[in-house]
């Protein structure tokens, strides 16, 4: 079954890298490239909390 898109909550909390759609709606959100995203996920894991912290702190 697809991911829905128009999902929220608990699916904003996590960071999933396996749909497009997904990398290109947090890349937007972060205002990072998906180099730095696919980067901040391995560093600290796919909690979007963390990876915002993470991407903070490296700007």
């Amino acid at each position: 079954m697809p991911d829905d898109s128009s999902k929220t909550g608990a699916d904003r909390k996590l960071i999933s890298l396996e749909q497009q759609h997904e990398i290109r709606s947090w890349t937007q959100s972060l205002g990072c490239s998906e180099t730095q995203l696919r980067d901040a996920v391995k560093a600290v894991g796919n909690s979007a909390e963390a990876v915002r912290e993470y991407l903070s702190g490296r700007k």
